[in-house]
């Protein structure tokens, strides 16, 4: 019984479970895929179309060869050739027919693949674009690519083929028992005994082997995460000579994403061969039954040989339904990790009533802020900041003290559990998200860059930036000598996330994107670590001026770089411990000038 909450209603936990259980019925994923197959209405059509007509003209194959049969073995001796020429012809011509129908169905349905592929695609993307920052926290990048290709490929490998397949499959299951109706119904009451003892086995396989599927799926998204992350820490796990251990973790992955696959497709191997088997048994009946009929005078030759043809033709797509199914367990398995992610939901959107920040002076204050990742474990408490426009705010403290996590607040990446951010006296709660996030510019210890010429990585910041726009940016960042020592300058073509250059150096060019921003307030989270300090001091220097006006936070392990910050924040198990300029700090002899002078400490 599911747990019911005041006035009858079904508790959080239990209509999650029930979400879940809804998202992995299968007649919930069809219909979900059905919303991509509508989208080509006429096209479907035309493929239904083509199935129909090619297999009604196959379908009369069998009937003119056993009308052929009966015109050789009228009388001994006395073949009517003209009536078997006839026959055989027109069983040419249909055949051919079908044929040519059946190749461009096939090519229809490429391109029917191709559509519904896009489409799947450009959704599972477009919903990454909107997902909150927390859920990329939680998730494995490999994981999210497996199911953006090795998913969606599986899908459509289906709805290429499968789908259309199973229609075949009925008309010619239908028009199959129709004729051998004509010809016997006796004969047909065979597969009374048959037809369901294959539907019962094939419904027990199915419920068995599509967990399997899921399994599968799961797996090889878990290897894929494993080997992006180690394929990213390469340098460092030959620094520590761990070869051998990741080689060893990726195999016990391989082996476990390997033995899902095996699991999965032996069970559904079992499914064809076995309804195959039940298939031959009818077969066997019906020669069996049909030659005793013979002897008796009951049938003709000709119509038993048409029967046999069509009860092959009837049991054979009976066989490829079941082998399909199998398939389709896999396709089905592969859907529910698809549109699970489509589901996920998407960054809250912004109130009803949320204005553009416009206009933004820089003016910022945090007010009581208390803040968990988790609801069970507070990080930050009771924290309270003044920024007023034009100063440098300097926050300082050991690693996880919570420094990353109020800039995440400031951004709005994560919203706050109670207090109040607000900039410019506006709460970042009543504004657009994106006015927000456009009126900082951000530098993060981790510098991304993308696949692209190194004007194009600088300008990535501000649309239309002229040639001159980023040189200046660059030359204000330091890095504009080394880009012109380069071959090709600032056209030289970065790849691989800038794989080829120094981290000081990709620091150094998302700076130079970051100064290319005429924002009014600036965020740098460690963003000169892979710099030296001598260029750590030049850049700030050169920012500083860049920025006079701007109200800037700068995150910092390397204290004696904040030595002019106007106001420093002592940051403790979320806690503001201390605040004010470096030499207050140091008088102090608190807290600060311990972690100042640990720096230059020698041990």
């Amino acid at each position: 019984m599911p747990k019911i909450t005041q006035m009858g209603a079904i508790s959080p936990d239990e209509a999650k479970r029930t979400e879940v259980r809804k998202k992995a019925d299968i007649g919930y994923i069809f219909k979900r895929l059905w919303r991509y197959l509508s989208a080509h209405k006429l096209l479907i059509f035309l493929c239904l179309l083509l199935v129909l007509v090619g297999n009604l003209l196959a379908l009369l194959g069998p009937s003119l060869s056993g009308k052929a049969i009966d015109a050789i073995g009228k009388k001994p001796g006395m073949t009517d050739f003209a009536s078997v020429g006839h026959y055989t012809l027109l069983m040419i011509i249909f055949y051919i027919i079908s044929g040519i129908m059946n190749f461009i169905l096939t090519v229809l349905l490429v391109k029917l693949s191709r559509e519904v592929t896009y489409a799947m695609r450009r959704d599972v993307f477009n919903r990454l674009t909107t997902l909150p920052v927390g859920f990329f926290d939680t998730r494995q990048t490999g994981d999210i690519i497996s199911v953006i290709s090795y998913d969606i490929d599986t899908v459509n490998a289906s709805l290429s083929s499968d789908l259309l397949q199973i229609a075949k499959s009925l008309i010619t299951v239908i028009g199959s028992l129709v004729m051998m109706l004509i010809i016997k119904p006796a004969l047909v009451l065979i597969f009374l005994f048959t037809v369901p003892l294959s539907i019962l086995f094939s419904r027990y396989i199915t419920k068995k082997v599509r967990p399997l599927f899921r399994m599968r799926s799961r797996k090889l998204g878990e290897m894929n995460g494993y080997a992006e992350e180690m394929l990213e820490g390469q340098k460092i796990t030959r620094a520590y000579n761990r070869e051998k251990e990741v080689i060893a973790g990726f195999d016990i992955k391989n082996d476990e994403a390997v033995n899902a696959y095996n699991n999965a497709e032996v069970a559904a191997t079992v499914m064809g061969p076995s309804v195959n088997f039940i298939n031959n048994l009818s077969l066997t009946l019906v020669s069996v039954f049909g030659a005793i009929l013979y002897i008796n005078g009951g049938i003709q030759l000709g119509d038993i040989s048409s029967f046999v043809l069509y009860s092959r033709k009837f049991s054979g797509p009976i066989n490829e339904i079941a082998n399909i199914f199998g398939e389709l367990q896999s396709a089905f398995a592969a859907a529910e990790r698809v549109f699970r992610l489509i589901d996920e939901p998407s960054e809250p959107a912004d109130a009803p009533d949320a204005s553009m920040l416009s206009n933004v002076i820089g003016d910022v204050n945090i007010e009581h802020v208390d803040f968990g990742y988790v609801p069970e474990r507070t990080i930050i408490r009771d924290f309270n900041l003044s920024a007023p426009h034009g100063s440098l705010i300097a926050i300082v403290g050991p690693t996880g003290a919570g420094k990353t996590t109020i800039i995440n607040l400031l951004m709005r990446f994560y919203d706050v559990d109670s207090g109040k951010i607000t900039i410019d006296e506006h709460s970042i709660y009543d504004v657009t998200r994106q006015s927000l996030r456009a009126a900082y510019t951000m530098v993060l210890q981790d510098t991304w860059l993308f696949h692209g010429s190194i004007f194009d990585n600088i300008a990535y910041s501000k649309e239309d930036a002229t040639k001159e726009e980023v040189i200046a940016a660059a030359k204000a960042a330091h890095i504009h000598n080394y880009i012109m020592r380069l071959p090709d300058g600032y056209d030289t073509i970065l790849s691989d996330n800038g794989t080829s250059i120094s981290k000081g150096q990709k620091q150094l060019m998302t700076i130079a994107r970051a100064m290319l921003l005429d924002s009014h307030m600036l965020i740098l989270d460690e963003a000169t670590s892979n710099v030296d300090t001598r260029t750590e001091m030049i850049i700030q220097s050169a920012m500083r001026d860049l920025m006079r006006d701007r109200t800037c936070f700068v995150i910092a392990h390397r204290l004696s770089t904040i030595r002019n910050a106007d106001n420093i924040l002592v940051v403790r198990d979320g806690s503001i411990v201390e605040s004010g300029k470096h030499d207050e700090l140091l008088k102090k002899n608190g807290f600060y000038a311990e972690l100042y002078y640990s720096q230059f400490e020698v041990y």
